[in-house]
């Protein structure tokens, strides 16, 4: 009996460890019927109950849902693209209908137009408010699908702010169009484009021209890119897509890596500016509120000291102090500043304050006592 509530012990904590991938059915009063749903939830979703997380919508969600939503808790698991809530929509027995549109002007129309008010009407609402969301959405789709996606682009105000394009199969006018409204979007877009070498010819070869109309465009607010797979297929494609395509969109959100640190070193701007931008970016992009990471508060510690930019150092400080006043990390940055500058006494009393808070990396309790201690014997406090 022991052994079994050891087993069912192991096996509950295993499940709560990944995300939450739940089935539901939304009555669609548009489409007149119900429509699949399938919905993955971040690992922390339960836990963490003031936390909102942005949306990624994928069409043909019974094929595309699961390796979007693998994709997604991967990356999220190495917090190198922030967590998110997956909403496939199953298409199976209906994504031609719901993709069509009207012969003479290319737009959504019967029911081509009914799916495009259920997203935009029905469905995001119902996310909305019943899940906690952040304000970004982005929304992916495959050959038809990622052809339909594009049209939110032209309301006046897009409900999406990213779209994933898995080899488009584009409808006539789109490029003209996609071009005229990327080229004066004021607000920010992240646009993602794919087609593979072994995809269907005709739609690669129109997403090439596309490619090469987009990529002339000099808009700031665009976010484009663009990947041509080798030896991709039309299907195989997707699973090279999906990982850019993440790494595209929320290539702000990622830590400060090597190449960051080195251009810390160098530049002639602050490196704590740079570090409270790169997060209010985070945080007006994603619409979440992320704390800096203590890897970034070391990297830019480490620069602001080879630079000797103690002013920024104890800036850096206060803000470590503000963000994890349990630990004591801020006081050294706070302390070795005031040393730095010629204030010993006040460094000290900083360096002793740190007592009994919690150690980050080389910032252990008897490191911040020896600095005491040095600077004690130095000026016989």
């Amino acid at each position: 009996m022991k052994q079994l509530y050891i087993f069912i012990f192991l096996f509950l904590a295993v499940q709560l460890s990944f995300s939450q991938t739940l089935y539901k059915t939304i009555n669609s009063s548009k489409l007149g019927k119900e429509r699949e749903l399938k919905i993955q939830l971040p690992r922390d979703y339960d836990q963490n109950t003031k936390k909102k997380y942005p949306v990624i919508l994928v069409l043909d969600g019974d094929y595309l849902f699961e390796p979007m939503a693998g994709n997604v808790d991967y990356y999220s698991y190495w917090d190198e693209i922030p967590e998110a809530i997956v909403v496939g929509v199953n298409q199976l027995q209906s994504r031609n209908d719901d993709s069509s549109y009207d012969p003479q002007r290319f737009l959504p129309e019967k029911k081509g137009a009914q799916f495009f008010e259920f997203l935009g009407m029905e469905l995001l609402p119902f996310i909305d408010n019943t899940y906690r969301t952040s304000r970004f959405v982005a929304i992916a789709g495959h050959d038809l699908t990622s052809n339909f996606i594009n049209y939110y682009l032209f309301k006046p105000d897009p409900l999406f702010q990213a779209y994933i394009n898995l080899s488009p199969d584009l409808a006539p006018e789109m490029s003209n169009r996609l071009v005229e409204i990327l080229s004066t979007t004021q607000t920010p877009r992240w646009f993602y484009l794919a087609t593979g070498s072994n995809d269907i010819p005709e739609l690669k070869k129109h997403i090439r021209e596309l490619n090469k109309e987009l990529t002339l465009i000099e808009n700031e607010k665009l976010h484009y890119r663009f990947d041509d797979f080798e030896a991709a297929t039309h299907y195989t494609l997707i699973g090279n897509a999906l990982p850019k395509a993440l790494e595209h969109i929320f290539a702000s959100y990622k830590p400060i890596g090597l190449k960051e640190y080195d251009e810390l070193v160098i530049m002639d701007n602050s490196a704590y500016d740079f570090l409270v931008k790169k997060y209010e970016l985070i945080n007006n992009n994603f619409g979440i509120e992320k704390l800096v990471r203590i890897n970034d508060f070391l990297a830019v510690g480490k620069a602001l000291e080879y630079r000797e930019k103690w002013e920024d150092l104890e800036r850096l400080g206060e803000l470590a102090q503000k963000q994890y006043p349990h630990m004591a990390l801020g006081d050294y940055y706070k302390g070795r500043s005031y040393e730095a500058n010629g204030q010993p006494k006040k460094a000290m009393k900083t360096f002793q304050g740190a007592y009994g808070k919690e150690e980050v990396a080389f910032v252990t309790m008897d490191f911040m006592l020896q600095k005491a201690d040095l600077i004690k014997q130095d000026f016989g406090y």
